[in-house]
């Protein structure tokens, strides 16, 4: 179990960056790129490359987990203010009963059985998305003690024709099964994880 976790300021002066903000594709290619080449059918998978991006004062900021060491000077020159940690002492120091601050980026939605939207994938909000996010943190392992939700702006493709709603959910969980919680990290929740959905990011308590 290893992960590193990258965080990437980007700087909106340089025109790769200003691109990449409106092709959540092109963020997809861009976060690849930290990783080796030849890593087969699933590279991403293979890598654990997950990816968010935290809109914050000072502008955006792409946050990229591997569980492969990063290369961060694949990216163009002056993309960004980057820095690089290892966080597997933090998994790894993860036990019952503590007391965490939990961010994430998820897409919920579900499969609707009936009606015009039958068979498809429809996008969840308000308090269904905020259950969604409840069942969610059960099954990884989380008993949530406080949750705020916020609607975020979709991730659009457009080379390729991608649309996913994302909702940030916030707050204070207490892990409950801390090996459930580890493996939800390392692999993400829910769907649309090629982009930018499902990092889990944790802190503890202080």
């Amino acid at each position: 179990m290893t992960a590193w976790l990258t965080r990437i300021a980007l700087d909106l002066r340089h025109q790769a960056a200003r691109q990449d903000l409106r092709d959540i594709t092109a963020v997809h290619r861009r976060v690849m790129s930290l990783v080796p080449d030849g890593l087969g059918e699933q590279p991403r998978h293979h890598a654990g490359v997950l990816f968010r991006f935290d809109h914050t004062t000072a502008g955006p900021v792409l946050l990229v987990q591997t569980a492969l060491p990063p290369d961060p000077t694949r990216l163009p020159d002056g993309y960004g203010t980057i820095d690089t940690r290892d966080v597997t002492p933090l998994l790894k120091a993860l036990t019952n009963g503590m007391v965490v601050h939990y961010r994430i980026a998820a897409n919920a939605s579900k499969r609707a059985w009936k009606g015009d939207s039958a068979g498809k994938i429809v996008a969840l909000s308000g308090q269904q998305a905020e259950q969604w996010w409840q069942r969610k943190a059960e099954h990884t392992g989380l008993n949530l003690r406080y949750l705020h939700a916020q609607p975020q702006p979709a991730a659009r493709g457009r080379a390729i024709p991608v649309r996913h709603a994302i909702t940030l959910f916030e707050g204070q969980a207490v892990i409950a099964d801390a090996d459930q919680v580890r493996a939800a990290v390392l692999v993400g929740i829910g769907r649309g994880r090629s982009f930018g959905c499902g990092l889990l990011s944790l802190a503890p308590m202080r």
